[in-house]
């Protein structure tokens, strides 16, 4: 594998997943693997479990991370070409993604979308840009689009917790205080479709994800209709996409509740707003995973990175 920037990057999700658990039972078994070998992390947005769970994932196989803020550390960069360059940007992406490339063996960058330009979030600007012109392998620690470490971690936790061999699985819109990205739940989207899962999404009118990407999965706009006889329930917040990054409703009415979801196992990638996207009841609950969740991002990480190493 070259690169890891998309759920559509696992073959075979399945056996993806039981390589996961392998590693989770025995983080050190390839300490050796990445002896000498460096994992450049850029982050031109903020993290906690991505920047950590990466670097611990990276530890794990022997390499050294180096990890950088470029929104605050280093110079403006230029992604378009042509442009001259006589304002804020003073190196281009061109010479910095090759330099970076000199220093380490996988290049991760964490870069959010705009939210106002819909054609330059879909062209995955700044991904693709490194894609492009750096000379190792990249790994996408969230995009404009997606965060395929995400997805992959919520498969291996829904693969380990699922009682029944077929869960239903729903993916909830939940009420915020602002917009967000679509990344998490579009990787989320993908990656249950990968899986033999009952899958459906639920959000109020005006919030439908990407068709592109949701497909046929089904899509209900009545909250506790989806909420039926689930398994888990995956809350997220996400702005409009036919609005493009406009918040078109913020009802309250669809924060998760104890009421709404019995039973079923309550998922969220974190960090969530309580008492907002969801109340205490269910986070506070032996039913919620978001711990579990937050700790196997480091054994998604590390597969990635491991399948590169192997195939470098």
């Amino acid at each position: 594998m070259k690169h890891y920037t998309s759920i559509h990057d696992i073959d075979h999700i399945n056996s993806w997943i039981e390589d996961a658990k392998a590693l989770k039972k025995e983080p050190l078994k390839h300490i050796t693997l990445g002896k000498n070998k460096t994992l450049g992390l850029l982050f031109f947005n903020s993290s906690l479990r991505t920047r950590l769970s990466t670097q611990k994932a990276a530890l794990n196989l022997g390499m050294n991370p180096i990890v950088m803020n470029v929104s605050g550390d280093a110079w403006g960069l230029e992604f378009n070409d042509g442009t001259v360059m006589n304002g804020n940007t003073a190196e281009h992406i061109k010479e910095a993604a090759a330099v970076v490339s000199q220093y380490c063996d996988i290049i991760a960058v964490r870069a959010f979308p705009t939210l106002t330009d819909k054609v330059k979030d879909e062209s995955e600007q700044v991904m693709s840009a490194f894609k492009k012109y750096a000379s190792v392998p990249i790994v996408n620690m969230e995009s404009a689009t997606g965060h395929p470490l995400q997805g992959l971690t919520d498969a291996l936790t829904i693969s380990e917790y699922a009682k029944v061999k077929k869960p239903k699985v729903v993916l909830s819109w939940a009420p915020h205080i602002k917009a967000l990205p679509h990344a998490v739940g579009n990787s989320f989207v993908q990656a249950m479709q990968k899986m033999d899962v009952e899958f459906v999404i639920a959000n109020p009118e005006g919030y439908d994800l990407n068709p592109e990407i949701t497909g046929s999965t089904p899509i209900y706009h009545n909250q506790e209709e989806a909420f039926k006889d689930a398994d888990f329930v995956y809350a997220k917040n996400w702005s409009s996409y036919e609005n493009y990054g406009k918040v078109v409703n913020s009802d309250p009415n669809w924060m998760i509740t104890k009421a709404k979801i019995g039973d079923a196992k309550f998922m969220h990638c974190l960090p969530v707003r309580r008492n907002v996207v969801v109340e205490d009841a269910v986070l506070d609950s032996d039913n919620s995973l978001v711990i579990e969740q937050a700790n196997n991002r480091t054994y998604a990480a590390q597969l990635v990175l491991k399948k590169i190493l192997e195939d470098s």
